[in-house]
């Protein structure tokens, strides 16, 4: 029975949809203005999807700002991911806190991500709010890649390309 339960205990710890704690680590790599890889305090790599954005793809028009954009705010800084879901690729899902801050939040207000309302049941009501307000920020102040006229969201890119 014993054998069993560890088992069972491991295939939830790996094979779970779910992480069960906020991970607190160091950027190693920024994959794109939207995905980064953790590599946490106990020395396991984390690939997360910033969780409530949506930013456009690397050959996207402004695609190559936003992810640079996001490595110099992240690279090689401590930070942590506050997340307990993973996506059908099995990242994390997360937001990413750096003293405080809401980077995910940032990306947004600053005009490099769209607030991804398809997806936004995943967020408390609060960041639902918050980051709606900031993609209206962005917009009206033509941040971004809201100064290049109006840019193609990258879920509508990605059917195209």
């Amino acid at each position: 029975m014993l054998k069993i339960c560890k088992k069972s205990i491991l295939f939830l710890v790996f094979f779970s949809p779910y992480i069960f704690a906020d991970i607190s680590g160091v950027i190693s790599r920024v994959v794109d203005a939207d995905t980064v890889v953790l590599r946490s305090d106990q020395g396991v790599n984390y690939k997360v999807r910033l969780l409530g954005i949506d930013a456009p793809e690397i050959k996207q028009i402004y695609g190559k700002e936003a992810t640079q954009y996001l490595t110099d705010k992240v690279h090689g800084k401590t930070l942590v991911v506050s997340g307990s879901k993973k996506d059908r690729y099995k990242r994390l899902l997360g937001k990413l806190v750096l003293d405080g801050n809401d980077i995910n939040l940032n990306l947004v207000k600053n005009g490099m991500a769209w607030h991804y309302k398809r997806y936004k049941r995943s967020q408390d009501k609060l960041d639902q709010l918050l980051y709606s307000n900031a993609e209206k920020y962005a917009r009206d102040n033509k941040l971004g890649l809201w100064s290049k006229g109006l840019p193609i969201p990258p879920w509508q890119w990605r059917k195209n390309n």
